[in-house]
């Protein structure tokens, strides 16, 4: 990696979550059930492409883990996949947003935006890398590296895992370089409130796994296997957004969406705004409650070179359409 993440108190303020239910990934087919089937079972599950069991966690031993969120029943009933099925290479840098392109824009917007009034766009979907190479060329970024010195625009792409691991001074250059800038506090809470100023993207009223907005675990902590203070130096880790059950791809989320049309602007990823003393609103994928609740939710505990897992961020432009 370019750096470590500035801060070692980086994301103490998100460690723990607001006591809510943890979101299924999008499309699960998981069963509703009050009881298990007649053969004694609780069906199968899956987490990412890897088949599992659903199974009382007592039972899944050996050289299985348990999943929690993935199964219908009591609290002990989790998804038991293999171990081999969870480990990250820290070293490796995928692609997973590799050959995705931006859809056009909305309403005369550019592409992959929206608009919020007649002269406002934003990104539609929360935003990712792309590096740009000495002669020009662009190719994908790993959404779980900082980019550090390269030059890197932004891109507002469906399905894509969008782009954390970034400090709000390079979130700006990566949106000039798209034409485009941060949203300033007024204009986020205007696209992610609407026209009523509601408290939640969809309304007044919260509704726990509309939007990617709890984890009981803190991902830090299942990823280092200890509460220790020393784990919330480590937050620049690639693995922790890789872990299940933490940084969704962009729209997976159907009801997750602004009066406007913008997509996880509560949960999934924090969002640097243009604020140039250090500003990300709206929560991410362990809690949008602590630092008030769905688009009131505001951190300030960092200034604009700060970047650990959870800050992503959205592009705007400005300009009659």
């Amino acid at each position: 990696m370019d750096a470590g993440p500035a801060g070692a108190d980086a994301g103490l303020d998100a460690a723990s979550g607001d006591g809510g239910g943890m979101p299924m990934d999008a499309g699960s087919d998981a069963p509703t059930l009050d009881a298990p089937m007649p053969d004694g079972g609780w069906g199968t599950c899956t987490v990412g492409s890897t088949p599992g069991e659903c199974i009382d966690v007592a039972a899944c031993t050996g050289d299985r883990m348990p999943i929690a969120g993935r199964c219908p029943g009591p609290a002990e009933i989790q998804c038991c996949v293999p171990t081999t099925a969870l480990t990250c290479d820290e070293s490796a840098r995928p692609l997973p947003n590799a050959g995705l392109v931006e859809e056009a824009g909305v309403g005369g917007c550019p592409g992959g935006m929206i608009p919020v009034t007649a002269t406002l766009c934003i990104d539609r979907f929360e935003a990712s890398l792309v590096e740009i190479l000495g002669d020009g060329t662009e190719v994908s970024w790993s959404p779980f590296f900082n980019p550090g010195t390269r030059r890197i625009r932004a891109v507002s792409l469906r399905g894509a895992v969008p782009q954390g691991y970034v400090s709000g001074t390079q979130a700006a250059a990566a949106c000039a370089a798209a034409g485009a800038r941060l949203c300033t506090d007024v204009e986020w809470l205007a696209a992610c409130q609407g026209s009523a100023g509601t408290t939640y993207p969809y309304g007044d009223t919260r509704m726990t796994g509309v939007c990617n907005d709890h984890r009981d675990v803190h991902p830090a902590v299942e990823y280092f296997g200890t509460s220790a203070s020393w784990i919330y130096s480590m937050l620049g880790n690639p693995c922790i957004s890789q872990l299940p059950m933490s940084l969704a791809p962009t729209g997976s989320f159907a009801g997750c969406l602004s009066e406007a049309g913008a997509f996880d602007m509560m949960g999934n990823l924090h969002e640097w705004t243009a604020d140039p003393a250090g500003t990300f609103r709206g929560g991410f994928y362990v809690d949008t409650v602590l630092n008030g609740p769905g688009c009131l939710y505001r951190t300030t505990a960092h200034d604009v070179s700060h970047w650990d897992y959870s800050p992503g961020f959205a592009a705007a432009q400005t300009g009659e359409r």
